[in-house]
């Protein structure tokens, strides 16, 4: 059942976790195939005392300590980096929860596909069954797998870069790399969430920064939400502030990077709706975009920032009644279905609003009312530098 769109505010710093999840976090991010910190986000809204990250903090910093040893590791060659045989493209995060990754992935492969590349994508494929398995998404002209085998997010890019890119959620992204070059001649690769990943060797490291909420509370796992310590954002190439539009100044941001010794070019994103898409699976209706503005709609989403698909929604003037909101990676039920559009109709709504994400999940699903997927795109404020370092065809400003 969705959340009550009340709780969103509420719950949008890592504080909130109890100690026990706090713990169970802690564990897994070190041992087990499930991203810890994907725990840590959805319980976020739990038991809300500000003396559990006094207590949890001490954690924390062993943890960042045991971070920055590996990071030496592999900064000294004692742990290995392998190559992947192609120009590599990392994109990732300083921070755990939705940071607005996705679309700068779908970005990175597109502006690569246009210069002329074999593109793959590699990805985890976080909240998918077989997490262990190798899936091929997609092999660029279909998508072969659902969000129940491939993971929500490597389908919403599958679907999204058919003809433009192959799609592969792996874990072991060197091996995956491997036989993807081998088969499909890949002459180039990008790898999703990866910033941690150092196993596999980049060219270019982008890092996302939601510029709404940065650093969360400033501690790292398990007291807050930094998946390493602050200072670590010099390894990137290139930081990417997301949802800069939602600020009044990106500045305070900018200038606490730079404090941090990081010396890499920075650069703004914003996203935007590209436009309305009739969900396939829903119910014939005849409305075309103008009028669906005109319609008392209701809005769900289960990302890990639902609020930033609110303010888009209502950065776009959209007549919403009604948000409700899931957990990230949410799988939908036919009760969840029913829920959702008793909820519309108690509103006065006439139609469903969801995002590209939680859409891929919906395939199967019996709905009564018309159901439209909203499709974002994002912009950067100096694209012409974004493309010259993605493609690596022109030489890097700092040089």
């Amino acid at each position: 059942m969705p959340r009550r769109s009340g709780l969103i505010e509420k719950s949008r710093r890592f504080q909130n976790a109890s100690y026990f999840v706090h713990i169970r976090v802690l564990i897994r991010e070190f041992s087990g195939p499930v991203p810890a910190w994907r725990l840590v986000w959805q319980f976020r809204g739990n038991f809300c005392t500000l003396s559990l990250v006094n207590l949890l903090t001490p954690i924390g910093k062993l943890y960042g300590i045991g971070m920055d040893i590996r990071n030496r590791l592999y900064d000294r060659a004692v742990l290995r980096s392998h190559s992947l045989g192609a120009r590599t493209i990392s994109i990732g995060n300083l921070t755990a929860g939705g940071t607005g990754k996705t679309p700068l992935v779908e970005l990175t492969a597109r502006t690569l596909a246009e210069s002329g590349e074999k593109v793959c994508i590699l990805t985890r494929g976080y909240g998918r069954t077989t997490p262990r398995r190798r899936v091929i998404v997609s092999d660029g002209d279909r998508v072969l797998a659902d969000a129940s085998t491939g993971g929500d997010e490597p389908v919403e890019l599958a679907r999204k870069l058919l003809g433009q890119a192959i799609v592969i959620a792996d874990a072991d992204r060197v091996g995956a790399a491997a036989w993807a070059r081998e088969h499909f001649g890949i002459t180039a690769f990008v790898l999703d969430d990866a910033f941690q990943h150092r196993r596999a060797k980049r060219d270019l490291d982008i890092v996302c920064i939601d510029a709404t909420d940065p650093w969360g509370n400033g501690h790292v796992l398990p007291a807050g939400t930094l998946r390493e310590p602050l200072k670590n954002i010099r390894r990137a190439d290139l930081v990417v502030l997301t949802r800069a539009d939602l600020v009044g100044s990106v500045d305070p941001v900018v200038k606490q990077l730079r404090e941090c010794g990081m010396d890499a070019p920075v650069v703004f994103a914003s996203a935007k709706m590209r436009g309305l898409a009739k969900f396939d699976n829903g119910i014939a209706s005849d409305l075309n975009e103008p009028q669906l503005r005109a319609e008392n709609v209701l809005a769900f989403a289960g990302i890990g920032n639902p609020s930033s698909f609110r303010k888009l929604l209502e950065k776009e003037n959209l007549n919403i009644k009604g948000f409700e909101i899931f957990r990230d990676h949410h799988r939908y039920t036919q009760a969840d279905i029913t829920s959702l559009e008793q909820k519309a109709r108690s509103l006065s709504a006439n139609c469903l609003l969801t995002t590209a994400k939680d859409a891929v999940k919906l395939d199967g699903s019996k709905f009564k009312l018309p159901v439209f997927v909203v499709e974002i795109e994002v912009e950067i404020s100096d694209p012409a530098l974004f493309r010259s370092l993605v493609t690596g065809r022109v030489p890097d400003r700092r040089a």
